[in-house]
């Protein structure tokens, strides 16, 4: 938890997202971002939650949440729905996360995406040093009872996203208990840094967003310059 009480990433979610968009939560858990963005941005929101505990904590704050699974049900929502699609820490719990990915895009302009680092410095000396699966502030659970099944390192993340070409338009190192630290992730020094990494993506294909300024919204890092949108085959 930050000072505020409110937990890191969702603190730096909070900044990313403008008032009265549209904002689909996948795996919303309790709804308690979804509140949050209800309160402080009157944002029109929308959670997919798959435990039935999440949902009825859902409906008990007053959200528009349905029981569905992120894996599957993001293709029963028309494209370009909503204007943000979140998923915060839980792509590394997909079974397909490529195409998870890829559907994010397709029913947002724009996806804010947080991922654990496995390439992170404590991990590596974990492995190192003990031979042991780490356990760490961003992984805490032991091997025989995480639900992560496709970790991955900042490298391997910002490869899919070029790989699915997806441009990143922001990215923040996060870790608990510090402020979140704005970040180029194609740095090779912060595959060893960052912790826990927020992405703010959208498609090459598509015109940066006009609410969007060009530099990264969380600091004066300067990220690699996006390339021109590419024609749509008709």
């Amino acid at each position: 938890m930050g000072p505020s009480g409110v937990r890191e990433d969702f603190a730096e979610i909070l900044k990313l997202v403008r008032p009265n968009a549209r904002v689909l939560d996948i795996g919303c858990e309790d709804g308690a971002l979804l509140e949050l963005l209800t309160r402080e941005k009157n944002v029109d929101g929308q959670g997919l939650e798959i435990s039935p505990e999440g949902v009825a904590a859902c409906l008990a704050r007053g959200l528009a949440v349905v029981q569905g699974d992120g894996d599957r049900d993001l293709d029963h929502f028309p494209s370009r729905a909503f204007d943000y699609a979140i998923l915060s820490k839980t792509l590394q719990q997909m079974r397909e996360p490529r195409h998870v990915l890829s559907e994010l895009l397709r029913v947002a302009d724009q996806a804010v995406v947080s991922v654990p680092n496995f390439g992170h410095w404590k991990v590596r000396w974990a492995l190192l040093s003990r031979g042991r699966m780490p356990e760490t502030g961003a992984l805490p659970e032991p091997w025989y009872s995480t639900p992560n099944i496709h970790l991955c390192t900042l490298r391997d993340f910002v490869s899919l996203c070029d790989a699915l070409e997806l441009r990143i338009d922001a990215c923040a190192s996060l870790a608990e208990g510090k402020p979140a630290r704005p970040i180029d992730p194609r740095q090779p020094i912060e595959n060893w840094r960052a912790e826990t990494a927020l992405f703010l993506l959208s498609r090459k294909t598509e015109p940066l967003p006009a609410a969007v300024p060009q530099q990264n919204l969380f600091g004066e890092v300067e990220l690699p310059k996006a390339e021109a949108p590419k024609p749509r085959r008709r």
